[in-house]
């Protein structure tokens, strides 16, 4: 498969190299998605739904795939699984659609997976929970790295800095249930300890209580919070609040600008591990995801007057995998379309380095997932 190198607009120009041959509606190529776009995952589905689109208009602006335009069906699932699930059944079964690209968080997107495997169409989920892919399943893949591996990344930060008895407070709900799991399961491999573990709702207005049992609780030295949506930035305020002086570290799942506008000053400090596109600019010239992220960056930028997200980044990656995989399929069965995704080798993206097999349908390894921390209301790479 071509490495992706070129930045911005040139990017998705590559992929339409050579398939200039004139498109008919008749013919489009269907791509059938549904993102958060409002609710309590809206910041995030928001920027998922404006980077789908933007490409797609793009790569059709010069010459689509296959001779074929791109038709991007979206609809908004409100943050709401069962709404999710209803959506993907009409996408699949009115629109006809020959791809799923959705699921900005892990809810959303194990509620379609039944939908997906049931029609057998390929779907590329863009949630983070590890069990949308683990244990893997025939039509299923995703972009973002798992819960698992954030939980790794940042028991890792916390092994090296010598911590080893920590506290939790998570989501009870989703992608932070899923990740509070993990975290159960790996905490061990790096000596960690959870000796204090505390869920919120992310429909909470206020962690304090469960915050207050925390740093009740003797020789806690560090504090994990896992969760996604507005949730964390409720529990960081509430943190400040209390005036915690341990060590802060966060998921992921708020690896958004709109995340340090929710927090304010109240984020300073904090650590957590995110892909290359958080910190774009701060990349060595010499990183292969360079182009890629600055390129993503400027597009976004420039189109929308706001700052990209690493939610932005996961559409994106789910488009560019997609779209390659049709040209390698060279058309729009579905099998062949499949076979092609699970083939993705050397795909570079704004998540890392993709290299899918029968047994990963992910295809990514802690080794583009960087740790940063908050100052000055900004993030920056803690590496």
């Amino acid at each position: 498969m071509k490495i992706l190198r070129a930045a911005g607009m040139a990017l998705a120009m590559a992929f339409a190299a050579g398939m200039t041959s004139p498109a008919h509606a008749a013919d489009d190529i269907k791509i059938g998605s549904f993102v958060s776009a409002t609710g309590v995952m809206g910041f995030m589905g928001d920027a998922e739904k404006k980077v789908l689109e933007t490409y797609v208009a793009s790569i059709n602006a010069h010459g689509g795939v296959l001779g074929r335009k791109l038709k991007l069906i979206i609809y908004d699932d409100g943050s709401q699984a069962d709404k999710a699930a209803s959506l993907a059944k009409r996408l699949i079964e009115s629109d006809n659609v020959d791809i799923l690209i959705g699921g900005t968080g892990t809810p959303t997107s194990m509620a379609v997976i039944p939908e997906a495997q049931r029609a057998e169409i390929p779907f590329i989920s863009m949630g983070g929970g590890v069990s949308i892919t683990d244990p893997v399943k025939k039509w299923v893949f995703k972009t973002p790295h798992t819960d698992r591996m954030c939980a790794e990344k940042v028991f890792l930060d916390m092994k090296n800095k010598g911590i080893t008895k920590i506290a939790m407070l998570s989501e009870n709900y989703g992608f932070g249930k899923s990740g509070h799991a993990e975290s159960l399961i790996v905490a061990p491999k790096y000596g960690i300890q959870i000796i204090a573990d505390e869920t919120y709702s992310p429909k909470d207005a206020d962690a304090t209580a469960q915050l207050t049992k925390i740093r009740a609780t003797p020789g806690v030295q560090a504090l994990f919070v896992f969760g996604t949506g507005s949730g964390p930035a409720v529990v960081s305020k509430n943190i400040r609040q209390l005036g915690f002086t341990i060590p802060i570290y966060q998921s992921h799942g708020v690896a958004s600008k709109e995340f340090l506008k929710l927090v304010g000053k109240d984020g300073d400090g904090m650590r957590l591990p995110a892909d290359g596109l958080v910190v774009a600019k701060q990349l060595p010239a010499t990183d292969p995801q360079k182009p890629v992220v600055m390129g993503l960056t400027k597009v976004y930028e420039d189109t929308y007057h706001a700052d990209v997200s690493t939610f932005g980044g996961h559409a994106y990656d789910a488009l560019m995998i997609a779209v390659d995989a049709f040209k390698r399929a060279g058309s729009t069965d579905k099998a062949k379309v499949r076979d092609a995704i699970e083939q993705t080798k050397g795909y570079i993206g704004t998540a890392g380095v993709v290299n899918m097999s029968p047994t990963d349908h992910l295809g990514l390894t802690l080794a583009a997932f960087h740790m940063i921390e908050i100052k000055n209301g900004d993030w920056v790479l803690a590496d």
